[in-house]
C-alpha cells in the first residue's frame, strides 16, 4: 500500500477532501474561478513613478517606501484594482498563504499571487470565505513542501482540492453573515489607523519638522494653546535643531535589549510554561487592530523571567526581511495588548526587545522608530550580505541619534499621544473576529445551516434600510 507521501494528490485525505454539506454541488476548486498568476518583474522595469507592483508585502501592509513602481504596461489580466480577490500561494505558510481583498490603488500583480475571478453562479464574497475556510488545508499542503522557510500551493494542488457550493441564495446569506462581521472589524481597523496617523503627525510636526519653532521664527500666528506654545524655543541653533534641545544616541533611551529565542523545539514535553510569540509579521496587525492568533510555545519559568514582555517594551524586527520588505518594523507593547493573550508574551527569535528607561522616553523612542521606518531610514542599519535583511542593532543603538526635547515639551507630547492611543481599543474587534472565525467553518462545513436563506436575505436587506430594527 502506498504511503501518504507516495499517494496521488487525489487520495490524500482531508487535505484535498474537506467536509461540505451533502446537498452542495461538488467540484474541483480550480474549476470555480479563473486563476491568473502575477508576473516576475525585473529591476529594469522599475521606475520612480508609475503604478505600484503588488507583492504580498503590499497586500498585507499597504503601499510603503519599499514598494516598487513601473511605468510600463502589461496584460490586463495582471492589472489589479480595488476590490479584486487575491490568493497568495507562496511564502511562509502560516502568515503568507491566504485570500485577500485588495483595498489599495490600481497596480500590477507580482508573481506568487493569483488574481482570482469567480465564475458565473459563484458569489465572489462567498468564494472568498470558501478560500478562508480552506486555509488550514492550504497551510498544511504548503508546510509539507516547505524548504528554506517558504512553502507553496501549486495549480495542481488547487485542481486536486475538492470544493463545493450551494445555491446562490445560500451563498449570499453566508457571505452576508460573515461579511457584516468583517465590515465592522474593518471600520474599527481604519479608525485605529486614523488615530495612529494623528500621533505620527504630531511627532513629525513637533520633533522632526519643528513646526512650532519655525512658526515662531516666521512670526506666524500660534496654532497651539498658549501653555503649549511657550514650551517651544524661538529659534533653531547652529545644528538646525530647536535651541536648548539635544541629540543623544538611541541606546541612551533604553535600559537594555534582549533577543527572542523561541524555536519549534520548545515543546510542552520539555518545558512547562506556555508563552505566546509575537513575530515580525504580526507587528502591522497588532498596530492597526490585531484580530488574529500568534503561536504558542513552551519554555521554563527561569528563561521566561528575563524575556517576558512588559507594558512599555518595544519589539523590533531585526532579521528576515528583504530588499522589498526591510526589517525594522516596531511595536510598543501596551497593557491592553498583553491582556488579549492567554499566556505571557515574548518576541520571536527574529525580533529584539528594547526596554526604555521610563514611560516618556519609551514613547519618544517608539515614535522615532516608526517615523524612521516609514521614511526608509532603517535601511542604513541593514546588512544584505546573505540575501536576508538583518538589522544591525548594535550599530543602530550607537549611531542613530534621537532628538530629546525639553522636559515640558516631552511631557506635553506624551499626554497628547497617550490620549490618542487610548482610543485605539481592540477588544470589540477581537470579539467580532472570534465570532467570525467560529461561524465560518461551521457555515461552510454544514454544521450550521441557514434556514430559508432567501427570507434571511430579505430581512437583512430590510434591516439595512431600517437600522433601528434587528435581524433575527
Amino acid at each position: 500500500m502506498a504511503s501518504e507521501e507516495q499517494a496521488p494528490l487525489e487520495t490524500k485525505g482531508w487535505l484535498y477532501h474537506p467536509p461540505f454539506p451533502d446537498h452542495w454541488e461538488r467540484t474541483p476548486l480550480y474549476s470555480l474561478a479563473k486563476w491568473v498568476n502575477g508576473l516576475a518583474f525585473r529591476d529594469i522595469q522599475f521606475s520612480p513613478v508609475g503604478k505600484p507592483v503588488i507583492k504580498i508585502a503590499e497586500i498585507k501592509s499597504g503601499i510603503s517606501p519599499q514598494t516598487k513602481f513601473t511605468e510600463q504596461s502589461f496584460d490586463d489580466a495582471v492589472r489589479i484594482r480595488p476590490g479584486d480577490l487575491l490568493f497568495s500561494w507562496s511564502g511562509q505558510p502560516e502568515t503568507s498563504i491566504d485570500a485577500f481583498w485588495w483595498r489599495g490603488p490600481e497596480g500590477w500583480l507580482n508573481q506568487h499571487v493569483f488574481r482570482v475571478t469567480p465564475k458565473n453562479g459563484i458569489e465572489p464574497s462567498f468564494f472568498y470565505y470558501l478560500l478562508r475556510y480552506l486555509k488550514p488545508n492550504f497551510v498544511a499542503i504548503a508546510r509539507n513542501k516547505q524548504t528554506t522557510g517558504l512553502g507553496h500551493v501549486t495549480k495542481r494542488d488547487i485542481e486536486a482540492i475538492e470544493a463545493a457550493y450551494p445555491e446562490e441564495t445560500e451563498q449570499r446569506a453566508i457571505a452576508l453573515i460573515l461579511g457584516t462581521l468583517d465590515d465592522k472589524i474593518e471600520l474599527k481597523r481604519r479608525r485605529n489607523q486614523t488615530l495612529e496617523a494623528m500621533a505620527r503627525a504630531l511627532f513629525k510636526d513637533w520633533f522632526v519638522d519643528f513646526g512650532p519653532v519655525r512658526a515662531k521664527m516666521e512670526a506666524r500666528e500660534p496654532y497651539l494653546p498658549a501653555d503649549l506654545w511657550q514650551l517651544f524655543p524661538d529659534r533653531l541653533d547652529d545644528e538646525g535643531k530647536p535651541e536648548g534641545w539635544a541629540y543623544l544616541p538611541f541606546g541612551e533611551l533604553l535600559e537594555g535589549t534582549i533577543g527572542g529565542d523561541w524555536g519549534k523545539e520548545h515543546v510542552e514535553a520539555d518545558h512547562n510554561q506556555a508563552v505566546c510569540i509575537i513575530r515580525g509579521t504580526d507587528i502591522p496587525d497588532l498596530v492597526s487592530g490585531f484580530t488574529g492568533k500568534v503561536p504558542t510555545r513552551f519554555t521554563t519559568k527561569k528563561k521566561l523571567a528575563s524575556r517576558i514582555l512588559q507594558a512599555g517594551d518595544i519589539v523590533v524586527e531585526v532579521s528576515g526581511g528583504s530588499p522589498t520588505q526591510p526589517t525594522g518594523r516596531s511595536l510598543q507593547i501596551s497593557q491592553s495588548m498583553l491582556e488579549r493573550f492567554p499566556h505571557p508574551v515574548v518576541c520571536a527569535s527574529f525580533c529584539r526587545r528594547f526596554r526604555p528607561k521610563n514611560r516618556e522616553l519609551g514613547l519618544l523612542a517608539a515614535c522615532h522608530l516608526t517615523n524612521l521606518y516609514r521614511n526608509g531610514g532603517t535601511w542604513e542599519y541593514q546588512n544584505q550580505s546573505t540575501g536576508i535583511s538583518n538589522f544591525q542593532t548594535s550599530h543602530f543603538l550607537e549611531a542613530e541619534n534621537v532628538l530629546l526635547p525639553s522636559q515640558g515639551a516631552l511631557e506635553a507630547f506624551v499626554r497628547f499621544v497617550e490620549l490618542i492611543l487610548s482610543k485605539t481599543t481592540n477588544n470589540e474587534s477581537i470579539a467580532l473576529a472570534q465570532l467570525r472565525d467560529t461561524l465560518l467553518p461551521k457555515l461552510i462545513s454544514g454544521e450550521l445551516r441557514i434556514a430559508d436563506a432567501d427570507k434571511f436575505i430579505e430581512r437583512a436587506e430590510h434591516q439595512a434600510s431600517h437600522p433601528t430594527r434587528s435581524v433575527s
